[in-house]
């Protein structure tokens, strides 16, 4: 009887915690990003088509750095060639935008890397209170849940 408890709690918990953890694909990480460039940046069809390519092959690399951490084959030199890919992207990126969407777009940058959120409602802060932002990989995964 314990046996038949102790399978049945391991086969739940099993289920329960890859239901959990599911890893999103490129094609969904580039959807929401471009989901969210195109609101703020109000991107014409062209510049969306043409950022789609790129943000989902930034993904695509994105999620095999983090396989490869996950299987423990990462080196130093992989996550160099992934910033340099990151860098390239964002200087593709901004040569496609209008002067006026590079600056929303560099604010977009700021945020994503700061951690703050601009989806969430602002509180009314006290007079000689500062705003908490949230920095580091915390602000990271924060950023990457909503």
């Amino acid at each position: 009887m314990r046996r038949l408890i102790l399978i049945t709690m391991l086969m739940f918990s099993g289920f329960f915690s890859s239901w959990a953890q599911k890893i999103p694909t490129a094609e969904e990480l580039a959807k929401k990003n471009i989901e969210e460039m195109d609101k703020r940046l109000k991107l014409t069809p062209t510049q969306r088509g043409v950022i789609y390519n790129y943000v989902f092959n930034l993904s695509k690399e994105q999620l095999a750095l983090y396989k490869k951490q996950q299987a423990g084959t990462f080196r130093p030199e992989d996550e160099t060639n992934f910033f340099k890919l990151n860098n390239e992207t964002n200087n593709n990126i901004k040569s496609l935008l209008k002067p006026e969407q590079v600056i929303e777009y560099n604010k977009l940058t700021e945020e994503r890397l700061s951690g703050v959120d601009p989806n969430k409602k602002k509180k009314k802060l006290k007079k000689g209170e500062e705003e908490e932002k949230v920095v580091g990989i915390e602000g990271l995964k924060s950023v990457g849940n909503n």
